[in-house]
């Protein structure tokens, strides 16, 4: 309890510091600097000693760098390989040697040249990440390459970590060219052998249990155990990698590359973002309890130099390899731009040097100062840099905002814009769903129940298992650049919250609202609801036309579709993916239903065509295949094992056509 008044006192600063840096539109985490410069060591008034604050300050690093492999998934990072691999270490390689030759000629020795070169070459994923989400640019291509090659950099620090200790204890003693070579290159292959392993053991064993274990925890319904859940997987991934001697932070990111492959992503990231919000605060408040004022005064020229020697460099370097892979103008320079921020890392990699004897206090000072010159500078960089780069390229502005890179999955709610959200994914929400299909309109879907977002996003439909009565979850789904917003389901309070919550970010934004009865319909238009629907034969029928119609398709075409279902006798109506029916739920034997049955290794239906299956009265609605829908699938389309196939029919001949294709 002793130390009870220094986290008010902490807390009550920050909250008033932050909160004037907002209403002034300043960056927070200049804000949580500022904090921790006041309250630090090196200047008057009360000065704050927790040492546990550095331990919870670094797992800021971990939640951070969780989220972020939310968004980059395996086949993201396999289709960003060559831009990843090839400019990250490029851009990494290049800025060391570049700044490291540039510290030579200015009559640095090798090992300290090496050093300030290593510092300035890392990035700060914390603010190109932050900053990013913030200006709405995080699914922008400059964002995703700026991201992903900062990302990187925290992978190439392992080695770095390995390699400073080693040539600062050669060079004090006097024989870093001869003793230090065998030794460098032995503990980088040892570092990079336990990267290896690393990966091994959390990818791999995440990849086959993740998934099945949120299935059973999202089953329970429970937030509380869900965000437990998540604080596990994160933090276990972390313990792994830190076992193993390395960061803690690149095993979190691991755990979130796997989660990022599954439905679960946008709740996952909702729920963690408090932590990680509140854990970089006190990051940046750590940090800024090591800048000394007095000192930098007395350095602030050689510091401002070295800002700049960081700043220019790495933009021109990161924007002319970005140029040479294909890119247009402004793309290059703005990555450059983004990625010219200084890093944290570099701040860790300056402290092992100071520490290894590698760089002595007084030049330890001048990189630290620059470092920091240029982490403070880099926000204000990084929001500007679309204008920087049109000044630098003299090209006017895109009249539309830009899209997001081609890399995504096609179903991912991160790759949409002009799109619906259908809240609720039952009956109601797949007829409007399978009819938007039709169209060639694009949708994103939210559902709690995690059997029927198990069966539909197995049949590769983007629907995502998530409260869409949370926030968090709503931005997730692209809310900012959605058209139109569908509540199919018939829970009112729920709804009234939704709406709320509109009204705040977009309350131009149509809302297509369910009910079941005419008494809520009121109450839910004065909420924001622009047409509220009470649950009647054509309910289904109803929220499709006026979806089609509020997104651009014209009317007669809108009466075409709804004619045709009548006379299908409601089809989509009555298709839908059972989910978990309550226990005393009717079950009759003409209700049409859907499946997706997974073709099984060397079964009997492998190479045959949908024509040669006898799969009895059912029809093939769709085949996804490497998470490519084909809807409906061509009849010669011959079948593959790993194959989706989604059938529709009664419940028996559902069951028969399953036992064929089963074997």
């Amino acid at each position: 309890m002793e130390s009870f008044p220094q986290v008010l006192l902490l807390l009550a600063v920050a909250v008033g510091v932050v909160a004037l840096f907002n209403r002034l539109h300043i960056p927070s985490s200049l804000g949580y600097l500022l904090v921790g410069v006041l309250l630090g060591p090196h200047t008057m008034g009360p000065v704050i000693d927790l040492p546990q604050m550095s331990a919870l300050a670094e797992f800021g690093i971990v939640f951070l760098l969780f989220t972020i492999g939310l968004s980059f998934s395996l086949p993201q990072i396999h289709a960003l390989r060559h831009p990843v691999l090839g400019l990250g270490t490029g851009q990494v390689l290049f800025t060391t040697l570049t700044v490291g030759v540039l510290a030579w000629l200015a009559g640095l020795e090798p090992v300290p040249a090496f050093v300030v070169g290593a510092v300035f070459a890392q990035s700060s994923t914390i603010i190109i990440g932050k900053q990013l989400v913030e200006q709405g640019e995080e699914n922008s291509r400059h964002g995703r390459l700026g991201l992903a090659m900062s990302v990187f950099q925290d992978v190439t620090a392992v080695p770095f970590v390995v390699v400073i200790p080693v040539l600062g204890g050669a060079a004090a003693a006097g024989a870093a060219a001869a003793a230090g070579s065998g030794s460098v290159i032995g503990s980088l292959g040892w570092a990079l052998a336990k990267a290896l392993l690393a990966f091994a053991i959390v990818f791999l064993l995440a990849r086959w249990m993740l998934r099945p274990v949120f299935h059973f925890v999202a089953e329970r319904r429970s937030a509380e155990i869900f965000t437990l859940t998540v604080l596990l997987v994160a933090l276990l991934a972390a313990w792994i990698t830190h076992s193993l001697g390395l960061s803690m932070a690149f095993g979190a990111f691991l755990a979130g590359m796997v989660l990022g492959e599954t439905e679960f992503r946008h709740q996952v990231e909702a729920t963690i973002r408090p932590f990680r919000d509140v854990l970089l605060g006190l990051f940046f408040i750590a940090i800024g309890m090591l800048i000394d004022p007095p000192a930098l005064v007395l350095i602030w020229h050689w510091g401002l130099l070295g800002a700049g020697v960081l700043l220019v460099s790495k933009t021109l370097l990161v924007a002319f390899m970005v140029r040479r892979s294909g890119a247009d103008p402004i793309t290059a320079w703005r990555t450059g731009l983004l990625l010219a921020v200084g890093g944290e890392f570099g701040l860790a990699l300056l402290a092992l040097a100071l520490g290894a004897g590698a760089i002595d206090v007084a030049l330890g000072q001048v990189v630290l100062a620059s470092v920091l010159l240029a982490m403070i500078a880099g926000p204000f960089v990084i929001r500007y840099n679309h204008a920087i780069a049109r000044a630098v390229v003299r090209a006017a502005p895109p009249a539309d905002p830009e899209p997001p890179a081609p890399t995504l999955e096609p179903g991912s709610a991160a790759a949409l814009s002009g799109h619906a959200i259908i809240i609720g994914y039952g009956r109601i929400g797949q007829s409007v769903a399978h009819l938007l299909e039709q169209e060639q309109l694009r949708y994103v879907a939210l559902d709690l129940d995690p059997a029927r977002v198990r069966q539909a996003h197995a049949a590769g439909e983007p629907v995502y298992y998530g409260d869409a009565a949370d926030r968090l979850i709503l931005e997730q789904l692209g809310l900012e650049r959605a058209r139109l917003v569908v509540i199919s389901h018939d829970d009112v309070p729920a709804a009234l919250k939704v709406l709320e919550y509109l009204q705040v970010l977009r309350p131009e934004l149509p809302v297509m609202v369910r009910a079941r009865d005419e008494g809520p319909v009121e109450a839910l238009q004065r909420a924001g609801a622009t047409e509220v629907v009470p649950e009647t034969l054509e309910a289904g029928l109803t929220i499709a036309s006026q979806s089609l119609l509020l997104l651009g398709v014209a009317p007669s075409r809108v009466m075409r579709r709804i004619q045709e279902e009548r006379s299908g006798k409601y089809r989509l109506v009555r298709e839908f993916f059972r989910g978990e029916p309550p226990a005393d739920a009717d079950d009759p034997a003409d209700e049409h239903r859907m499946r997706s049955i997974v073709v099984p290794p060397a079964g009997a239906c492998v190479g045959r065509s949908l024509a040669e299956l006898e799969l009895g009265e059912v029809t093939v609605a769709a085949i996804v295949r490497g998470g490519e829908r084909q809807a409906p699938p061509p009849p010669g389309m011959r079948l593959a094992e790993g194959d989706h196939v989604v059938i529709r029919g009664r419940q028996d001949a559902l069951n028969a056509a399953e036992r064929g294709i089963l074997g």
